[in-house]
């Protein structure tokens, strides 16, 4: 295994009032998403597990795993986002807060006829895209799905399943994104995309809410233990910069998890952005060709790099193989610990943990990111088995491109 493949930054803690305020995604707004949600027939927790046979093969005291494959039957968490971004701006649109405004009302003949048809667009690898025309399907409203070169179609036949108009491009990620953009400008299409740019922060902004709210319910299930680290896996970054302003929030910027950040290393903008360190956002252009496919982005978001550029102390980049052992420790338990079926984006950080607390070679890092045998681990599997075909391949087989013995 190429282990120098594994890079990292490390920032120190910064603090003073010129912080970008984490409240912003802090415990207030995330019970207000959450009551949003909470509406939703089909709304339940997902389950948070705890591993306690891996904690003490691995020598730390517990790990948590919040296992998102459950949301709302759609098998990943971003629906959260999409929904709540577009619960707002139907909200915006009829001059009332979104509190005003549950399931019930959204759905209801005098709201149709307020708002009209609404064709919603978006750019994706697959999981946003299922919450985009999954929220528009349940609100009688239309979809535009693209998707990146290489999307499964799985993930396509999924999205198509729910009534969106929805096709896999020959772009990457990032042209894609650009393609939904023009789409919004020639046909009036409402644009929900997460990620944000010049311009373009309010619904980004909507959706990175949309995402604490598994930030809080994770936060209520832990029963008052506190994490001592937080791995986050990021494409954009959005739901990193969400997950860990919520955290930085409900802790304060002392006395908050260490934060770390993962990427893969085939799209590691933030990393990039975070090396270069010199006030600009950096990109990662070309094909991405990574297991992660949901986190082949290659152009930060805005907003989700200003919270982790604040308040995150670590930023990796890693390869492939990190988060194919991530998928197979997961689905494969020790004796009394619980199975969590988790894609290749889902098992990313979890398997950077595991990577780092396993392999030797890489104890520097370990000191780096002060594990040891006190720290209280939390991760977030964001997706399960996907795109299945490629999750047995991975797990089964042992079988993915690049991989390395």
């Amino acid at each position: 295994m190429a282990n120098s493949r594994i890079q990292a930054v490390h920032f120190e803690r910064k603090t003073g009032a010129a912080l970008y305020p984490a409240d912003r995604f802090g415990p207030a707004a995330a019970e207000k998403a959450r009551g949003f949600h909470q509406s939703f027939p089909e709304y339940q927790e997902t389950p948070l597990v705890s591993l306690g046979a891996l904690a003490k093969e691995l020598g730390v005291a517990s790990i948590h795993i919040k296992d998102e494959s459950y949301r709302f039957g759609l098998n990943a968490f971003k629906v959260l986002g999409s929904s709540y971004a577009i619960g707002n701006y139907m909200a915006k649109k009829l001059g009332v807060s979104i509190s005003q405004l549950p399931y019930e009302k959204l759905i209801s003949p005098e709201v149709k006829e307020k708002t009209g048809q609404i064709t919603f667009v978006t750019a994706t690898d697959g999981n946003h895209g299922r919450g985009v025309a999954w929220t528009a399907n349940r609100l009688n409203q239309k979809s535009v799905v693209y998707m990146p070169r290489g999307s499964a179609v799985e993930r396509l036949k999924n999205i198509q399943a729910l009534g969106a108009d929805a096709s896999i491009t020959e772009l990457n990620y990032d042209d894609a994104v650009r393609l939904a953009k023009e789409g919004r400008d020639r046909n009036g299409w409402v644009l929900v995309q997460d990620t944000s740019w010049e311009g373009y922060e309010e619904i980004p902004g909507w959706i990175m809410e949309g995402y604490t709210t598994m930030a809080a319910e994770a936060a209520g299930q832990l029963k008052g233990l506190r994490p001592t680290h937080i791995f986050l896996q990021a494409g954009v970054g959005s739901m990193a910069g969400a997950i860990c302003g919520y955290f930085a929030s409900l802790y304060g910027k002392d006395d908050r998890p260490v934060m770390t950040i993962v990427e893969p290393d085939r799209a590691d903008c933030l990393f990039r952005t975070a090396k270069a360190n010199d006030g600009q956002l950096h990109f990662v252009t070309g094909d991405m060709n990574s297991i992660m496919a949901g986190l082949c982005c290659g152009e930060p978001c805005s907003i989700g790099w200003s919270v982790l550029r604040d308040h995150a102390d670590h930023f990796i980049s890693m390869p492939d193989y990190v988060a194919a052992n991530g998928m197979r420790i997961l689905g494969n338990p020790l004796p009394g610990d619980p199975r969590v079926i988790s894609g290749e984006s889902g098992a990313a950080a979890f398997g950077f943990a595991a990577e780092v607390l396993r392999n030797p070679a890489l104890s520097d890092l370990k000191d780096s990111l002060e594990l040891n045998r006190d720290s209280r681990i939390l991760c977030f599997s964001t997706e399960g088995d996907t795109d299945r075909e490629n999750y047995r391949r991975i797990v089964w087989d042992g079988q993915y491109p690049g991989f390395e013995r």
